[in-house]
């Protein structure tokens, strides 16, 4: 086989691979090389164990943005959701506390719901909003987001909440099952969970033709405003879990909390193959971008990067995704 032939063969494989899950191989295999490089330490198994633990809230949200971006939209409001049920749950448990202090998990378990139906509301709102008054999602989550913040802020005066029961953050913020940090486990049942959804399920069916094409789904007689709001919702609870791991691992409940989370998210999602016209998108492929994204600032951190010129490298990371997506959807649409 001549060398020409070798070559041509090799780019038709990188050609196949950029269009089957995107540009994320590429990327993690450039972040393995330069920062096993710049940092001995980078590529050690305490390390990526630590970076598997870190990755764990960025994952789930970007699961439930995930789930927005194949139905056609995004989710601007994800870390809105996240303070509203950290500040929500955490001044429910207290009370809760109080009120039962020899039943501590009922307070918990009273909390956690109260946080969950705070960022449902959040989620339904997006979803009315989008659906059923065709309003553009980034000014609609842009809105709820800054509604959201103002209310978290409010509720608390600015001040974190205290005085969490000691179980609540012990268990779901450093507690381990089987040698196993209690995070990633629920992480772990929940991307098995979004898999089943999105490939074995009706509505994650009727998500991907939603994002594919509206029109033609609507005339499939699928329900398309419904299907919009639920993938808000879901989008929301899932964020809202991510606020409960989150508070429990700070032990207060913080309006602050998942501040550029919506960002990471959707740069996570992007880098994983997920289309910004809607109706492309893997689960495993998500899981490994918000891995991806965690892993590069751990490796920036290791070879002492300064944070500012981190926030440069993760900009133009976006940017080069989303041109490469670009590229990517012309390939697909041209049928190669």
């Amino acid at each position: 086989m001549s060398e020409q032939s070798k070559q041509s063969g090799a780019g038709e494989l990188i050609a196949r691979v950029f269009v089957k899950v995107g540009v994320l191989p590429f990327f993690l295999l450039g972040a393995l090389v330069i920062f096993t490089a710049l940092s001995s330490k980078f590529l050690t198994g305490q390390n990526l164990v630590n970076v598997a633990r870190q990755s764990v809230y960025l994952v789930l949200v970007s699961m439930g943005q995930m789930l927005v971006l194949i139905s056609g939209g995004f989710d601007l409001s994800v870390g809105t959701a996240i303070a509203l049920t950290s500040v929500v749950s955490a001044s429910a448990m207290v009370y809760f506390a109080g009120i039962f202090p020899d039943a501590i998990w009922l307070a918990v378990l009273l909390g956690a719901f109260m946080g969950f139906g705070a960022a449902l509301l959040v989620g339904l709102v997006n979803g009315i909003g989008v659906a059923y008054f065709d309003v553009s999602p980034f000014i609609m989550t842009l809105g709820v987001s800054s509604v959201g913040a103002g209310l978290a802020l409010f509720l608390t005066g600015g001040v974190p909440v205290s005085g969490l029961p000691f179980a609540f953050g012990d268990t779901f913020g450093f507690g381990r099952l089987w040698g196993i940090p209690i995070p990633v486990l629920i992480a772990m049942v929940c991307i098995v969970v979004m898999w089943v959804f999105m490939s074995r399920t009706r509505l994650g069916t009727q998500i991907y033709a939603v994002g594919g094409n509206i029109k033609a789904a609507h005339l499939s007689a699928i329900n398309t405003k419904r299907t919009l709001m639920l993938a808000y919702m879901v989008c929301a609870f899932i964020a809202s879990l991510t606020g409960l791991l989150l508070t429990a691992r700070v032990e207060s409940g913080e309006a602050n909390l998942g501040g550029t989370i919506a960002l990471e998210s959707i740069a996570a999602c992007v880098i994983a193959g997920v289309s910004l016209r809607g109706g492309i998108g893997r689960v495993e492929n998500v899981v490994l971008g918000a891995f991806f994204i965690v892993l590069v600032q751990n490796g920036m951190n290791l070879a002492q990067v300064s944070s500012y010129m981190q926030m440069v490298l993760l900009g133009a990371l976006l940017i080069l995704a989303v041109i490469f997506d670009q590229l990517r959807y012309r390939i697909i649409m041209s049928g190669r």
